[in-house]
């Protein structure tokens, strides 16, 4: 394999801010926020809206999303004249 071209593989924390859940994996994403989690290591930490601890089809609840109120924003720009 060719050096430095390869982005770095290491530990980092996925955070699902509904849920409330750490998820400690490897990934090669960046973050400037860190954690300490309970190994006592801190981490870079990527927040997140959805995962597996909050998504309905695996948890069977349904829940209400509405991010930077997506309807109003295509009412108001194809609203009728």
């Amino acid at each position: 394999m060719k050096k430095d071209i390869h982005p770095e593989y290491r530990d980092i924390v996925f955070w699902d801010t509904q849920a409330d859940t750490k998820f400690l994996t490897k990934s090669t994403m960046t973050s400037e926020e860190t954690i300490t989690m309970e190994d006592g290591k801190e981490y870079p930490v990527v927040k997140i809206e959805v995962s597996s601890a909050s998504h309905p089809f695996y948890t069977g609840k349904k829940i209400f999303l509405d991010t930077a109120g997506r309807v109003e924003k295509f009412n108001q720009k194809y609203k009728k004249k």
